[in-house]
């Protein structure tokens, strides 16, 4: 039995461990809308992620928030605000154009925003997808 619960247990520490690192799902919006990747990193190029991390150190001068969505089935939007603290520092529409669409957002980061930041990853009617912390030390 306690073989058993210590299995479980592990298992559920290493899915903890991934949910983290990936930002923190909150399930699917409207038609099945989901954020299948959600990372912070300090580049994209040919639509992938550099460097993607949750630490950074300052200044990183400007940061990208990238986001794969899946399962829209029309032409829709996410949202991805930007926090500094529970401060909104940023708002930025994106275009969602098919079923598996890889898109991202971009914020200057000032040398004096050191701290706790988060971006929050929003669904047409701003529903909560997705929550991706990252910090700046």
């Amino acid at each position: 039995m306690k073989r058993t619960f210590a299995g479980i247990f592990g298992l559920l520490v290493i899915l903890g461990v991934v949910v983290v690192s990936q930002g923190i799902s909150h399930g699917q919006g409207p038609g099945g809308l989901s954020v299948a990747e959600g990372k912070i990193c300090s580049d994209v190029v040919d639509r992938e992620c550099l460097n993607a991390n949750t630490r950074f150190a300052v200044p990183p001068d400007r940061l990208f928030c990238f986001t794969r969505i899946v399962g829209a089935e029309n032409p829709t939007s996410v949202t991805h605000v930007w926090y500094y603290g529970d401060k909104e520092r940023a708002r930025v529409n994106l275009k969602v154009g098919s079923s598996n669409w890889r898109t991202y957002s971009s914020k200057r980061i000032q040398a004096h925003e050191i701290g706790e930041w988060h971006v929050d990853v929003l669904g047409p009617e701003g529903r909560l997808l997705m929550v991706i912390p990252f910090e700046i030390h």
